[in-house]
């Protein structure tokens, strides 16, 4: 069985309401040693994320123009720069993802988005928890005797149908080694990929015997 994200998820989350001032935000943020928060609404669904960055906007906004009608265009101008609350400052809409996806969905979702961590919404889209880069990692702790009882008798024995007494598998710190004879060389290479995508892989390294391409 593959994780999903609600097995590896943390469901404390640190959001802030979207009416937070920007001082409760850079509290929050200091308080607890993140660089992100989830913003919500008053029904806890999540309309964006307001991070160090979107803070930064303001320690970083450049020198006021001279001229009285630059300076009095410059102040009613609504940017990040001028923002005071979470939903003038949040980037939105939030990139979220669901209970029940696969922690390889989430991991492909933060490396596509370049994303630190994610927001967990129920159908509802509220707030139910957050997953972090170190969250999708952990399924990489899985012990190598639950690796091995994956390969060998869901892998080899039910998907594949097998006797999995003709192969040799070991597994070592999540690197998995599979030697045996195979007849068709479009199976083994099945079977090398379904390994691959096995919960807590690090690598497979093929041993197995088969025909070569003509």
């Amino acid at each position: 069985m593959r994780a999903i994200v609600k097995d590896v998820m943390s469901p404390r989350v640190i959001a802030v309401r979207e009416s937070a001032g920007f001082k409760e935000i850079v509290w929050a943020l200091r308080r607890y040693r993140v660089s992100a928060c989830p913003v919500i609404d008053d029904e806890d669904r999540v309309i964006g994320v307001v991070s160090e960055a979107d803070l930064l906007f303001k320690e970083a906004d450049p020198d006021l123009p001279t001229g009285l009608v630059r300076l009095s265009w410059r102040l009613a101008e609504q940017t990040k720069a001028t923002a005071a609350t979470a939903g003038q400052l949040m980037t939105a809409p939030a990139v979220v993802i669901e209970p029940d996806s696969s922690v390889c969905a989430a991991a492909r979702v933060m490396q596509e988005r370049q994303l630190k961590r994610l927001p967990v919404v129920d159908e509802d889209g509220k707030l139910v928890g957050i997953i972090t880069r170190s969250d999708v990692l952990s399924v990489f702790e899985r012990p190598d005797e639950e690796i091995w009882d994956e390969v060998v008798k869901v892998v080899l024995a039910e998907e594949f149908a097998l006797d999995p007494n003709a192969f040799d598998v070991m597994v070592r710190t999540g690197i998995v080694t599979i030697a045996g004879n195979v007849e068709e060389r479009e199976t083994a290479l099945r079977i090398l990929a379904r390994i691959r995508h096995t919960e807590g892989v690090v690598t497979v390294r093929d041993r197995m015997s088969y025909p070569v391409a003509a």
